[in-house]
Order: structure tokens, then C-alpha cells, then sequence
């Protein structure tokens, strides 16, 4: 898939992106340093002689699954792609790890999609075949030891969405109808179905992780680009330049 060109967005006119702008938006990382470090590489490589604006936009869930979610973020705050305007955004993974850190009642279902898989990573080892409350609270309390300042700081200051020209780069979608300022947490973060099935022309057309396709799913209105990098080995990042769109992964 690298460099495919794919066909150009029908119900629009004109380009979506200003003249000179080029945007790179990277899909679910979820705790795949590896990838993402390979990624990087072959960003950088594709945008050397792009004299213009670049932006890199990281669609959320940088956190669980994967076994390196710390030297994701460590990645994503110590080494960032020079040249270009980074912009992070939350995750309903980052979203739930923060939860945990006040709120041991979401344990339980935070590690079962994936959190442990986080506390791997952070050195928190946990082994309790049936936790109580009270093993959930000290497991909480060894991750906020753990957890670098800026480590929270990070998932603190995660964006919801941005928006760049006609674009909005988001991690799970929208509610169809509903204005951009009226979008609920809930649906950014967790929509499906509804976003997914929806033929509408929206405000903007929307770049999206979340939900897993073989490959980038690429529709009228949206583009859909995670590509389960956990399990697949395949991280990708949409490449957008004017009215056109192509791929790099991993």
C-alpha cells in the first residue's frame, strides 16, 4: 500500500487541504513502540523535500494491549518528528487509564481490555486470582508511583479532536446530525455503528481510528485507519495533501 493513490472525495469541491499543507494522521498505536519508532522513519522520509506546512496528528489509544505503552509515550514526548506540528489526541484507552488512576471501580473492566497489558509495561506486576477492592487500590497506587510526571502530564492535555481545513481527525468518530460543538465525550471516544454505517455528508470529513479494518478504510466522508498494529504488526498513517489521500505502514 505504500504511496497508493486512492480516488478522490466525490460530493466536494475543491481541495480539502490549503495549497502547501500536508497532513500525516497515524492510527492506533497501542503500545507498539516498535511500529511506531519504524513509522516515524518512514515519515520522515516521505516528507524530506515537502517544503510546505507538515502536521503529524496521532489518533488516540497510544496505551494497552501492546507490551511497551511506557516507550510509546516516552516516544511520542522525548522524540518528536522534527519539522512538524504534532498534535495528540485521547484515546478511550488513555481515557480509561486516566479513569483508573482515580477510580478503582473501573479496574476490573480497564484491565480486561487491555490495562494489564499497561501495568506490564510500567513494571506493576499483579497476579491476584480473586482482587479485592483493596488489592485494585494498591495496584492503583503502585501505577501512580510508577507513572513519570510526564507520563500523566501527556494524557492529561490530550485533545478530544482538531479539526484542519476540511478535515476532523478524532478517535472514534461522531454522532451524525449532531454539531461539531455539541459532540458528546462518549461518542469521540467510543462511537461505532452509528458513525460507521452512516452515508452522511459530514461537516468535515472525519479521520478516525477505534474501530479495526484489514486495511484503511476510506470513504466519502471518512477515513478509517487502524489497522490493529497489537496484533497485526501493521501500523498505518493516512497521508493527505490537497484533495488526495495515500498510505504508508508499516
Amino acid at each position: 500500500m505504500f504511496g497508493r493513490l486512492f480516488r478522490k472525495t466525490p460530493q466536494r469541491t475543491g481541495p480539502l487541504l490549503a495549497p502547501g499543507r500536508r497532513v500525516y494522521a497515524i492510527g492506533d498505536i497501542h503500545g507498539r513502540s516498535d511500529l511506531l519508532a519504524a513509522l516515524h522513519r518512514k515519515i520522515l522520509e516521505d516528507a524530506k523535500d515537502h517544503a510546505g506546512a507538515k502536521d503529524v496528528v496521532y489518533l488516540g489509544d497510544f496505551v494497552d494491549r501492546g507490551l511497551d505503552s511506557k516507550g510509546v509515550l516516552d516516544l511520542l514526548i522525548n522524540k518528536p518528528l522534527t519539522g512538524f506540528q504534532s498534535t495528540h489526541l485521547m484515546g478511550n484507552h488513555e481515557q480509561a487509564m486516566l479513569a483508573f488512576l482515580s477510580n478503582i471501580e473501573i479496574c476490573q473492566s480497564w484491565l480486561a481490555f487491555g490495562g494489564s497489558a499497561t501495568l506490564h509495561s510500567y513494571s506493576v506486576p499483579f497476579d491476584v486470582v480473586q482482587p479485592s477492592d483493596e488489592d485494585y487500590r494498591a495496584l492503583q497506587q503502585a501505577l501512580i508511583r510508577k507513572l513519570p510526571p510526564e507520563h500523566l502530564a501527556f494524557l492529561k492535555a490530550l485533545k478530544p479532536y482538531r479539526a484542519i481545513d476540511g478535515y476532523l481527525f478524532v478517535h472514534a468518530g461522531i454522532r451524525p446530525g449532531v454539531a461539531l460543538q455539541d459532540q458528546t465525550a462518549a461518542d469521540l471516544l467510543w462511537i461505532r455503528d452509528d458513525f460507521l454505517g452512516s452515508g452522511a455528508d459530514h461537516e468535515h470529513r472525519v479521520v478516525h481510528g477505534h474501530s479495526v479494518t484489514f486495511d484503511p478504510e476510506i470513504r466519502h466522508n471518512r477515513i478509517g485507519i487502524d489497522t490493529g498494529a497489537y496484533a497485526t504488526g501493521v501500523l498505518s498513517c493516512i497521508v493527505l495533501e490537497g484533495d488526495s489521500e495515500r498510505v504508508l505502514h508499516t
